[in-house]
Formats: structure tokens, C-alpha cells, sequence
């Protein structure tokens, strides 16, 4: 083979000495099976770049024309090439890959193995009293079993340290869980600590409430997720592993261009700490890929002495950000990131149930758990919220407080009073305060990234950019919402109509059972937690989560991010490809088979439309003319696997080198 590829080449030399000074490529590939992601979806034999750009897309034969004494050229042996794969949604200051951390790395552990391993970091790191330790990649969706010891995550962070004040980090960034230590250190405001408990909760800290689970008694169990975490002073997701990031940047980049990735939306910048890593990069010439940094911020942070948001304050900031990387080539900073919920996970193994606290249009359903044949959580009934015995509970709800009347009530109806409540989830915001910083931010030139998981809180991200739009009259930036676990039938309309960019990470598109029956039993009636039990054909979960290809048809704008480091660190494009395809993992049932993709869709997800998405189409995303020189050289053909019937396989693919500006950054030399 490798004699024949240098045939092939001295060949095309000796053919080429005549060719023109001003017409010779620095690079060409000839010899491959190139995806050149333009409107056609064309195929192409070879293309020629100089400069960093493409010269020229066609066959071996009008591409060696290009070819003169100094030009590099590439036999491709028969390869799929593809654009450079762009991210629209990932955290690599998060961190990519393993750092020396006190890490779980999305484990399923039982309490007591949690309790083991946290108490060896507490050993390990030599943490004293009074400091944090943060435990990251804690898999808050399977394990977690209890038992006499262990009843709950804060007795079993209790039994890991009573002095060192410890957070669980979810391998999602929303979900945490908290010892004793920890707690008590809740403040309003500057005020001393008052710690989290129960007369708190009720008062103080009741508009958090729904935001941190309670036991039996009413006390915090040591779950609190989202913006209740703030309230302790707990280390920010990002403040252990930033300074790991930093002290090696160059590794993030070459986890990044491993998996084929060239461009980059980076969701969830805080400016003055986590945009330091492309920072660092750009001053040392080694940042290999292009960036869209989202600016995040607190509105609620910019508060005037009236109670007001000061808008004008915080979109300055925003602006000076954005004016600070303009004549940066690789980097910009023109769009915000706006969290608008949380997510849609309940906890099953909680006493009560703790409800997922992420907006819906129907109000969430109060399961009645127990346990299968073989220990695993199962779904045994559901509690009628509307009955006359709940209402009661409702309008009375001090008589049902002490723990004696809760055993009572628990014995006579099998559950608990305080499943009695009836939620439909919050935002982590107002929705006046999302419309109009949205509104503000619109106006101001910023391009809007709205994280949305529940179908009310979708409704409220498509509410809020339509407002904006209308405000300035600007429909044409690609405004995106992520993630969207769950949309209505009338919203997946309404994003078409738009023509939103949606950001999917397609490899949550998948039935995953330990992690199912924490959702879909709020969400709709099931019969148990078994598959069927839980996806049952037709039903509201199993036709709108993830509706990827419904979005699609509608007209909205398909973009793939991975989101990564949440659930695994790293990005793994083609693990997402092969699920976008099939809705499934290996051995598993799918998950609404009717919203798979086919091949074209999950690559343009990754190269045309998230430049798209990005507003940078007119520079990567395809192999096109004029365009940066990016691109991927692959160890398989994922469209002949998929011809053939087998898009699982396209998870097994590995990229053989990745090319930046044309030049080789990450694989083997040819």
C-alpha cells in the first residue's frame, strides 16, 4: 500500500514541472472519499489549499494541476475525509480529560462506597477542618444505594467527615449533595450562617425549597441542586478544574482535535477566569481550533440599591468582552448563554420522592416507589393529588409537620403528606427577567444560547427569542436553544416556523433504564420501571423527548453539541453520530425510534449547520472553495457502514489525523 501511494505521488510530480509559480498548492489530498458538507452533499476525490484555505474541491486529475516542487501532497488511500468537526455546545474548562482530582468519574456506588471513597479523598488531598472538598463526576441517576447506615446522601457524607464541608458534584453540573458541614453553612445575603433545616426551608430559604431535598421529617436529606448550592459558598463547578486546565492548556486542545474537532462553542464562559484558557492558548499560538465563547452571567448580580437589574451595567461588561477578542481570528465572544432551568430528574430513592425541578407544562406526578424482586427501584402506584385527602393536607399543611403525624399518615395511605404537593418545576429565573435580558442582550448584538430542558421552560427560551427578535427586527442571528429534553407537538412547530438552531447532545437520545425511572414516572403514568413499563409506544415522553428529527422536518437548524465534560469528559462525535442514527445503545430497546436521523442530518450537525449555528459557515463547515482548511481523515467509511445497514458501527470510528488551517495537528504523519 505504501508503495504504491509514493508511486502515485512521484508520478504526479514528474507530470507537473511546468505548472505556473503562482498556481502550486502548499497542500493536497488526493486519493480520498471526501464528504464535502456542501448543499448537495457532493463527494469529491481531492481538494487543494494554500494559505490555510482551500483552493479547490475535485478530482485526482483537476487537482493535481495544483501540484508544484514545494507542494505537500497527501495520498488519502481510498479514506472518508470530512470538514473539521465543530462542537455547538461542550466545557472544556471543565475539564476533557482526567485530572488529579477527587473524582467518581460517573461511577455507580452505593452510599456506603460513596462514604468509603470520599473519606480516602479527605485523607488523600490531607483536607483540613473548615475546608471544601469537592467531589466531581458523582453519578447522581444510578447506585446510590441506601441501607441502615446509610440512609441518605448527608449521613453518608456524615460518616466521610463531620468537619470538612463536602459537595457531590452531578456529572451533569446540576445535581449536588452535601454533609452536615456543608449545610449549616447557608447565609441570606452577608448575614451570618443559618444553615439549611427544616424551619429554614419553611421560611428563610423557602423560595430554594423545591431545590433541596427533605427526608421524612422534613430536613434536608443532602441533595440541593441548581442556583441552592450558592447559598453555602460552595467551590463554583469550574473552580477545581480550572487551574488543573491550565496547567497543561495544550492537553485540552489535543483531546479536542483527537476526536476531530476544529471549531468549538465553548456554553458557559464566565469572563475573567474560565476564558483564561484561550487566553493562554492564543498568546502561545497553540490554540488549534476556532472558539465562540457564550458570556454567562448572574443578571440577578447586576441589582441596583431600588431591588432592579441594572441591564446597562451588565451588557457593557458583555460588550467590553466582545470588543476585547475582535481582532482575534480565532475567537469571539459575540453571544450570551442564558441557564433558564434545571433539569428533569427526580430522586426515587429519596423519603419522599424528590420532584425534578425543571418547568413542565403538566405538573409533575408523585410516584409511589418501591423495590423489584432484585432490589432495583420500581414504580408500585402514583398518589391522586386531587383527592379530597390531599387538599386536605394542602390547606393544613403545620398538622402534617411533626414526625408522629407523618408515620400515621404514612401508614394509613402508603405515602408520605409532602407527596402531596402539587409542582410544575421553576425557572432559575423569572420569566420576566429572561425576556427582557434577552430582549437587552438582542439589542445590544448578541447572539442569544438558552439552555432549556423542560417543554415549558422551551416554550419560555422560543417566547423569549421571538421577543427579541421583534424588538430589533433581527431574525437572521442564530439564536440556538440546547439540550431540549422535552418539547411540546405545538413547540417543535414553532421552532420550525423560526427556523431556530437547536443543540442537541444526540447521545442522550437513547433509553438508559437506570436513568429513565428517575424521569418518566413524574412525567407520565407507567405500569412498572421495566422498559415497556416505561416506554410505552405512543406516550407523551417516548414521542417529544428529544424530538431531533421532528425539529428537523419542521424547519428548525440541527447542531450537535456534546456537552461534555457532563456524562463522560470526553466528546465522542461519532458515539453521538451513531445514536442520532439508531435512538439506542448497544443492547438496549430505542427511545422513540421515530425521531432517528439519517446519516446527512447527524454530519451536517457537526460541520455545515453548526458553523451555522456559530455564524461562521462562510469560513469552515464544508470543503468548499475559499474555505478554512479543516478537515478529518477517518479509519472507516461511515457512509458505505450506513449504506449497508450499520450505523451503530459508525460509534467504533477513530480519526486518523485532524487538519487545522492545513496544517496536520493531531494523528499520525502520512
Amino acid at each position: 500500500m505504501h508503495r504504491f501511494k509514493w508511486v502515485i505521488v512521484a508520478t504526479v510530480f514528474c507530470c507537473q514541472r511546468a505548472v505556473p509559480a503562482e498556481i502550486p498548492a502548499s497542500l493536497v489530498i488526493l486519493n480520498a472519499l471526501v464528504y464535502t458538507a456542501d448543499a448537495g452533499h457532493g463527494t469529491a476525490q481531492a481538494f487543494a489549499a494554500r494559505d490555510g484555505r482551500i483552493l479547490d474541491v475535485g478530482s485526482d486529475a483537476t487537482i493535481s494541476r495544483y501540484i508544484g516542487p514545494n507542494t505537500r501532497v497527501i495520498d488519502a488511500g481510498g479514506r472518508r475525509v470530512l470538514p473539521g468537526l465543530i462542537d455547538a455546545h461542550v466545557h472544556p474548562t471543565l475539564g476533557l480529560y482526567e485530572l488529579d482530582i477527587c473524582d467518581l468519574k460517573d461511577a455507580q456506588m452505593s452510599l456506603a462506597e460513596i462514604t468509603h471513597f470520599v473519606a480516602d479523598c479527605v485523607a488523600r488531598y490531607q483536607v483540613k477542618p473548615g475546608q471544601w472538598l469537592t467531589v466531581e463526576e458523582w453519578n447522581y441517576a444510578g447506585g446510590n444505594e441506601t441501607d441502615g447506615s446509610h440512609p441518605n446522601l448527608r449521613a453518608a457524607l456524615d460518616l466521610a467527615s463531620h468537619v470538612v464541608p463536602i459537595q457531590l458534584l452531578g456529572s451533569d453540573f446540576h445535581h449536588g449533595a452535601f454533609n452536615s458541614a456543608a449545610l449549616a453553612l447557608a447565609r441570606v445575603g452577608d448575614s451570618p450562617p443559618i444553615g439549611y433545616s427544616r424551619a429554614t426551608l419553611r421560611n428563610e430559604f423557602s423560595s430554594l425549597s423545591k431545590l433541596v431535598g427533605v427526608d421524612a421529617r422534613g430536613e434536608p436529606d443532602g441533595t440541593v441542586n441548581e442556583n441552592a448550592r450558592d447559598r453555602m459558598e460552595a467551590p463554583g463547578v469550574d473552580a477545581v478544574t480550572l487551574e488543573g486546565v491550565l496547567r497543561d492548556p495544550e492537553k485540552t486542545m489535543k483531546v479536542l482535535n483527537e476526536a476531530g474537532i476544529t471549531a468549538l462553542q465553548d456554553a458557559w464562559v464566565r469572563p475573567g477566569a474560565t476564558n483564561r484558557l484561550y487566553d493562554v492558548l492564543s498568546e502561545r499560538g497553540h490554540l488549534t481550533a476556532r472558539v465562540n465563547l457564550m458570556q454567562f452571567y448572574q443578571p440577578e448580580s447586576f441589582v441596583l440599591a431600588n431591588g432592579e437589574i441594572n441591564y446597562d451595567a451588565l451588557i457593557e461588561r458583555a460588550k467590553a468582552v466582545r470588543e476585547s477578542y475582535a481582532s482575534n481570528p480565532l475567537i469571539k465572544a459575540d453571544g450570551v448563554k442564558i441557564v433558564a432551568d434545571g433539569v428533569l430528574e427526580g430522586n426515587p430513592r429519596a423519603d419522599p420522592p424528590t420532584l425534578p425541578n425543571s418547568p413542565v407544562i403538566r405538573p409533575f406526578l408523585q410516584p409511589i416507589f418501591g423495590r423489584d424482586t432484585d432490589g432495583s427501584v420500581t414504580v408500585t402506584g402514583y398518589v391522586n393529588t386531587y383527592s379530597a385527602t390531599c387538599a386536605q393536607v394542602r390547606a393544613n399543611p403545620k398538622q402534617y409537620e411533626p414526625s408522629n403525624a407523618v408515620a400515621r399518615f404514612k401508614s394509613a395511605h402508603g405515602y408520605g403528606p409532602a407527596q402531596c404537593v402539587v409542582s410544575s418545576g421553576r425557572l432559575l429565573h423569572t420569566r420576566t427577567v429572561i425576556l427582557e435580558y434577552a430582549k437587552r442582550m438582542h439589542l445590544a448584538g448578541f447572539t442569544l444560547h438558552i439552555h432549556a430542558i423542560g417543554d415549558e421552560t422551551v416554550r419560555t427560551a422560543i417566547d423569549a427569542i421571538e421577543a427579541a427578535r421583534a424588538a430589533d427586527g433581527n431574525a437572521l442571528r442564530p439564536d440556538t436553544i440546547a439540550h431540549l429534553q422535552l418539547v411540546s407537538p405545538a413547540d417543535v412547530q414553532r421552532i420550525g416556523r423560526d427556523h431556530l438552531f437547536t443543540v442537541y447532545t444526540l447521545g442522550w437520545a437513547a433509553t438508559y433504564p437506570e436513568y429513565d425511572v428517575t424521569v418518566i414516572p413524574f412525567i407520565q403514568h407507567v405500569r412498572d420501571a421495566s422498559y415497556a413499563g416505561l416506554h410505552e409506544p405512543g406516550s407523551y415522553y417516548e414521542r417529544q423527548a428529544y424530538p431531533t428529527a421532528s425539529t428537523t422536518r419542521a424547519g428548525g437548524i440541527l447542531a450537535a453539541g456534546s456537552d461534555a465534560p457532563v456524562g463522560l469528559r470526553n466528546p465522542r462525535p461519532f458515539e453521538n453520530m451513531a445514536i442520532g442514527m439508531t435512538r439506542q445503545l448497544p443492547g438496549q430497546p430505542p427511545l422513540g425510534p421515530s425521531e432517528r436521523l439519517t446519516l446527512d442530518q447527524v454530519i451536517d450537525a457537526y460541520t455545515i449547520n453548526a458553523a451555522r449555528s456559530l455564524g461562521r459557515d462562510d469560513e469552515i463547515g464544508s470543503i468548499e472553495t475559499g474555505k478554512s482548511a479543516d478537515f478529518i481523515v477517518l479509519d472507516q467509511d461511515i457512509v458505505s457502514l450506513t449504506a449497508k445497514g450499520h450505523p451503530e458501527q459508525v460509534a467504533a470510528t477513530h480519526v486518523l489525523s485532524t487538519w487545522f488551517q492545513g496544517r496536520q495537528v493531531s494523528g499520525d504523519a502520512p
